[in-house]
């Protein structure tokens, strides 16, 4: 049996999709929208820069509810930050789940208890009118800071600490929109306060989201989660591959958010970024890693150029986690819900 997958955007994430879509016979894309009239109309295959597959992309949202598919794979720049309407992700993917199609993400909404039981009640009660179910990835969180630590977990008699830390050098990150138009990097001050409360909403409430999962599948009880952020600016005018960061304006991000038990800090996320090598040489440094205080302790350090492409990492771990989510039954499904996701090998 084919599965019939439509991909819902065409930005570097959505591309890779295509073309992943494109090499597995056990996949047929059977629809692509787009958010721009100019790529409405233009084939599949040309807008990710291989073969014409056939399949016209459309900004008809009607068009893409009338197509008969199994699956839609949604990787939209999350509306919460980016667009006019915060709730409009939340919106589509419920129309999208009512009509009978599974719903992966990447926008968000990994483990949607978090945001309470209103969310919990819409994504459900359109998977049940559905009979489809719902599931959001990601690189980190999705990967990195919740399926690692809890894999490690299986070795562990005792688990004291989970502590996890992001490290990345944004200097070669293409991406202008994320960078600049959700991150705010590349801002002043005044410039990130009136950006800064969706984003920073968003954002606290993606690792929330992780937190949350980390604990209920350690089994523990949370009491809180706190999270803290400090900012380092461009000491001169910098170039990376998003673009020019003005001299004087943010080029460094440090995030801290823990799940709070017994008084202690039981599971951290710390991120550290930077728009260059340069920027605030006082903040921790070195590789990402996962940490497991307890017995036995344990710590897995990542090799600085870990991944060499985090945008086609982000879109696979969405498109591997096909299958396992059409076998998973209507819902909510999330990390904790579906077995172990995995590759596929190239036999050719």
């Amino acid at each position: 049996m084919t599965t019939r997958v439509i991909q819902w955007s065409s930005g570097n994430v959505g591309k890779a999709i295509i073309r992943g879509i494109a090499g597995r016979p056990e996949l047929e894309l059977v629809g692509l929208y787009v958010y721009s009239e100019e790529k409405s109309g233009t084939d599949a295959g040309e807008i990710a820069g291989i073969t014409p597959l056939g399949i016209a992309a459309t900004d008809s949202i009607g068009d893409i509810l009338a197509i008969d598919a199994d699956i839609v794979i949604y990787t939209p720049l999350p509306s919460l930050v980016y667009g006019d309407d915060s709730d409009a992700d939340v919106a589509t993917i419920c129309r999208l789940l009512a009509s009978g199609k599974n719903v992966i993400t990447t926008v968000g909404y990994m483990y949607p208890k978090v945001y309470g039981a209103d969310l919990v009640a819409r994504f459900e009660d359109a998977c049940n009118a559905g009979n489809s179910s719902f599931h959001s990835t990601g690189l980190n969180p999705g990967w990195l800071g919740d399926v690692v630590p809890l894999t490690m977990s299986s070795l562990s008699s005792r688990v004291d600490q989970v502590y996890v830390r992001e490290i990345t050098n944004f200097e070669f990150y293409p991406s202008p929109e994320v960078m600049f138009g959700m991150m705010g990097f590349g801002e002043t001050d005044a410039e990130f306060a009136q950006t800064i409360q969706r984003y920073e909403y968003w954002l606290t409430n993606l690792f929330r989201e992780n937190i949350q999962m980390i604990a209920d599948g350690l089994g523990v009880k949370l009491e809180a989660i706190t999270d803290s952020r400090e900012l380092a600016y461009a000491e001169a005018e910098l170039h990376p591959a998003a673009g020019t960061v003005r001299e004087g304006t943010i080029a460094g991000q440090h995030w801290e958010w823990a799940g709070i038990s017994n008084s202690k800090k039981v599971i951290v996320h710390e991120t550290v970024w930077r728009m260059h090598r340069s920027v605030a040489p006082d903040w921790p440094d070195g590789d990402h890693s996962v940490t497991i205080e307890g017995k036995p302790r344990m710590h897995i350090n990542f090799d600085p150029v870990w991944i060499d492409d985090g945008l086609l990492a982000t879109g696979m771990h969405a498109l591997n986690a096909v299958p396992y989510v059409l076998a998973a039954g209507a819902g909510i499904k999330t990390l904790l819900d579906l077995p172990w996701i995995m590759g596929r090998m190239d036999n050719s």
